[in-house]
């Protein structure tokens, strides 16, 4: 099986370095939205702009036991982390350059940054760190948590702004976030769309150490929920809420 090389460029305008372009300016992005697919668990991919992102892909095992592996053709990987069941590469399509680092990266039209939180409790001692994402893309700035596990400090809150989506992790266990944690997080950084991750599901298996969604769910009690019908859904500028938030909660697929 052909393992793919870690790519890690951090450092602002490398990507322009590298050949890969400039950044747009504010009034050439484009704004034609971007399409979330829900790949279950951490997993999903954003389509927009001309670009397919994949971020956090799986082995499934544990909790992941019965998805289907993400395995979908994309231009862009985000990994937020690097363990036996995150971060699996093994199986993508294609030769997608992947993001495993900290740091800035410049593209063409699409400027992304990366930054380290502890993936546990114990400051990272025991699974490491976690790589917060945020871009914007088809006029969507979003921000994806990961497996982050400690709370946000002022510096990580001046970084991430207040993004239109953000994902966040719920479900607790020994390595992200469980309700009470998101929900601080969310009081933080009040993005305009809040989708819940990595909680418990049938898909899991008798180990899994998650929590269901409905703990977060019972916590933001009063803010609208939106369930999709299918594991799809695009969101334009347009759609982002004018006041407040809301929560997308996705349909997973079944192996």
């Amino acid at each position: 099986m052909k393992r793919r090389t870690l790519m890690g460029y951090a450092g602002v305008g490398l990507g322009t370095a590298l050949g890969l372009g400039a950044t747009l300016g504010p009034a050439q992005a484009q704004t034609s939205g971007v399409t979330i697919k829900s790949l279950g668990h951490m997993a999903f991919l954003f389509t927009g702009s001309g670009r397919r992102i994949l971020v956090n892909p799986f082995r499934p095992i544990g909790c992941t036991q019965g998805l289907p592996s993400p395995t979908v053709d994309a231009d862009i990987v985000m990994i937020s982390s690097l363990l036996f069941d995150e971060g699996y590469l093994d199986d993508l399509p294609g030769e997608p350059r992947v993001l495993s680092e900290p740091g800035v990266y410049d593209f063409e039209n699409l400027q992304v940054q990366g930054i380290l939180t502890p993936h546990d409790r114990e400051g990272g001692r025991r699974f490491g760190d976690n790589i917060v994402w945020k871009w914007t893309q088809g006029g969507v700035t979003i921000v994806n948590l990961g497996g982050a596990a400690a709370p946000l400090d002022v510096e990580e809150q001046i970084l991430l702004g207040r993004p239109d989506i953000m994902l966040v992790p719920v479900g607790g266990g020994p390595k992200a976030f469980n309700a009470a944690e998101a929900v601080q997080a969310v009081q933080l950084l009040k993005p305009k769309i809040i989708i819940p991750t990595q909680y418990l599901t049938t898909a899991a298996s008798d180990t899994c150490e998650l929590s269901s969604v409905d703990e977060f769910l019972a916590l933001m009690q009063g803010t609208p929920v939106t369930r999709a019908s299918s594991g799809t859904l695009t969101v334009r500028p347009n759609d982002l809420p004018t006041q407040g938030m809301r929560i997308q909660v996705y349909q997973y697929p079944t192996a």
